[in-house]
């Protein structure tokens, strides 16, 4: 008589997978930066500067995202994601914390290296480690878990927004002062995040899962390394897809604080809760699109984030209705979100998990590109409280990304397996 097995590999997955939110959490609020470029704009603060300066540490550290990732993506695949969470995360909250020695306009330079260069060379290289780890832990939900992966990032200016605006009121002298209190929180938050990762062990396999080879989501049944990837087309189009999903949304994520105010006559409290709200549909629309994308198929999904956000950019400018406002809003967000969702899985499907790290670590360059360029962009296209030249613009980029979706197909990149998939480690 044969005893049951009882013992489930899989036993612990949702822990680990909890743990990476937690930790895209602390990640996750430099997204709330619209609070604090609004406070550094005020006269009666020690900066007061422009829009276009006040929008710049964000862009650094968007800018640097991809520096990070790279090299975290390589050095996690080969050291595990343990210790590049741990030291991303140390070196992120050190960058907080040095912004806050900034104490007024001469000091912008010290603002742009600990917020922008040091914590976004660390936002980045942590930022790919629960992405790939929870890959390997859930080649049978990725597109979902990917979602949850980076959903905490987005829900991280939920959390963030309102502590920010308390603190920036408390200081609005120095409003600088703020990341003081911000980087002890996220130090003590991505510690015991991090302790939680760790790879599946070797040989680990999902009872009763095979790859799906047909169908609306097809998975390669090898795995490429990144310099295999870096031949083939597919990955430069998912690039692009990528870059240009940033760009849109991040277009009214710099800026959604004045453009509440400006557009639809919100007061500066209310605008803080709406950057707040939003981080909601930001986050959601990670779990949301990367689980969506399971069902209609990767490239549906794009198309359709593309399309929604070319309609809402044409729309916003002539918002006036604080509720209408809200609404085209919280779909951008939606939209924004869910290319950061939904993209890893396709990486995963077309390239396979072994090296998915790396290989999706080097697409991020799509993220620094677009979140450099397009809140410069906007910040240069605004005039005045006119937002309708820089949004329309926006929207017009949108709609022409939609021919990248139509273009990218994954035959070339699945191919029949010449050996038996190699372990996930």
């Amino acid at each position: 008589m044969t005893t049951a097995r009882t013992d489930d590999p899989t036993r612990g997955r949702w822990l680990i997978a909890g743990s990476a939110v937690l930790f895209q959490l602390a990640l996750g609020a430099v997204y709330a930066w619209s609070v604090f470029s609004k406070a550094l704009q005020k006269h009666g603060s020690a900066f007061h500067l422009t829009k276009s300066l006040a929008a710049l540490p964000f862009s650094v550290t968007i800018g640097m995202i991809f520096l990070g990732t790279y090299l975290g993506g390589r050095i996690q695949d080969r050291r595990g994601p343990r210790i590049v969470a741990l030291v991303g995360g140390v070196v992120y909250s050190l960058g907080i914390l040095l912004a806050s020695v900034a104490s007024g306009r001469s000091d912008l330079w010290l603002l742009i290296l600990g917020y922008g260069v040091i914590a976004g060379f660390g936002l980045g290289l942590g930022y790919i480690v629960p992405i790939a780890m929870l890959q390997k832990w859930f080649p049978d939900k990725r597109g979902l878990i990917t979602g949850i992966a980076v959903g905490g990032f987005g829900f991280g200016a939920v959390v963030t927004s309102p502590i920010a605006q308390r603190l920036v009121a408390h200081y609005a002298k120095v409003p600088t002062r703020s990341f003081l209190w911000l980087g002890l929180a996220y130090l003590i938050v991505v510690l015991v995040g991090a302790s939680q990762f760790r790879n599946p062990p070797e040989g680990y396999a999902v009872p009763g899962w095979q790859p799906a080879t047909s169908g609306r989501v097809v998975e390669t049944l090898r795995d490429y390394t990144p310099s295999e990837a870096l031949r083939t087309p597919q990955w430069y189009l998912l690039t692009a897809i990528l870059c240009l999903n940033v760009a849109a949304g991040i277009g009214l994520i710099s800026v959604v604080a004045s453009a509440a105010g400006d557009v639809a006559g919100y007061s500066a409290a209310a605008a803080s809760t709406l950057t707040g709200i939003m981080g909601l549909f930001n986050g959601g629309g990670r779990i949301f699109w990367g689980w969506l994308s399971g069902r209609t198929g990767r490239m549906t999904a794009f198309l359709s984030m593309l399309g929604l956000q070319g309609v809402c950019f044409l729309v916003l400018p002539h918002a006036s209705s604080a509720g209408l406002f809200a609404v085209l809003a919280a779909v951008i967000y939606l939209c924004y979100g869910g290319g950061f969702g939904t993209m890893p899985a396709t990486a995963g499907d077309f390239f396979g998990l072994r090296n998915a790290g790396a290989i999706y670590g080097l697409m991020i360059v799509a993220w620094s590109i677009g979140g450099v360029g397009s809140p410069l962009l906007v910040a240069a296209l605004i005039h005045g409280n006119n937002y309708t030249t820089a949004f329309t613009v926006v929207g017009i980029m949108a709609f022409a990304a939609m021919i990248l979706p139509l273009l990218t197909r994954p035959a070339g990149v699945t191919r029949k397996p010449t050996t038996s998939p190699a372990p996930a480690n």
